[in-house]
């Protein structure tokens, strides 16, 4: 079985989960949301076990838009924290960067499978909440985003869809998602392997960089 096509063959397509902005705390993270797109998204939910909190916004189908940051208020998880938020001096410099729409989700069927050949990117499966777990989310030694957020984090809900009623509706929709990245070849060639839908479009520049175009009530509005 060739690197291009184990994916396909095990762990079957991966899909757009959710975008996400990743920041040194919940007001800057919404207040970068109100000047990118004019839009305030309200207050989402606590992971106690991560030790994070969010707000969420819908982006159309079932994909959405998450802030997410410690939660100052919680006790430290016993494991890293997910999307490298332990690493607080990194979020801050990528913050203060420009870099804050730092990365994505994909969902998967069969994270298992997903993983066989990709351990060293992703990690491994970590069934959470752990007292009744809902799902599996990909996790590395050190909770930090895989390949420093070129590749995807990743999901698995468990045959479960996300509840997209929980999450607010306010006439925010996708219009277009893409990645700069200094070796744009090296990461098509990933996505490709992993049989991503609707993976963001890859072009080269000299910093990694994600930038989405977000339809809104308001018009076009470009969220970085």
């Amino acid at each position: 079985m060739t690197l291009a096509t184990s994916a396909a063959a095990m762990g079957g397509k991966l899909y757009l989960d959710h975008l996400s902005i990743i920041a040194p705390n919940l007001a800057e993270g919404v207040a970068h949301l109100r000047n990118c797109l004019d839009l305030d998204i309200p207050f989402g939910q606590r992971h106690d076990y991560m030790a994070t909190h969010n707000h969420l916004l819908q982006l159309g189908g079932s994909v959405y838009l998450e802030i997410i940051a410690i939660d100052p208020a919680a006790a430290p998880p016993p494991w890293p924290r997910w999307f490298g938020l332990d690493d607080q001096a990194g979020i801050r410099a990528a913050w203060d960067a420009g870099q804050r729409l730092r990365g994505w989700v994909a969902r998967s069927t069969n994270i298992a499978a997903t993983l066989a050949d990709h351990t060293a990117i992703f990690g491994r499966p970590l069934a959470l909440p752990p007292a009744a777990p809902l799902f599996d989310f990909a996790q590395g030694h050190d909770g930090g985003l895989p390949l420093d957020g070129a590749a995807p984090c990743l999901i698995d809900r468990r045959g479960k869809p996300r509840n997209m009623a929980t999450i607010p509706d306010l006439g925010a929709r996708l219009a277009w998602f893409t990645l700069e990245h200094p070796d744009p070849a090296m990461v098509t060639d990933l996505y490709r392997c992993l049989d991503l839908d609707c993976a963001p479009t890859v072009t080269g520049a000299a910093t990694l960089r994600y930038r989405a175009g977000i339809n809104t009530p308001g018009g076009l509005k470009s969220l970085t």
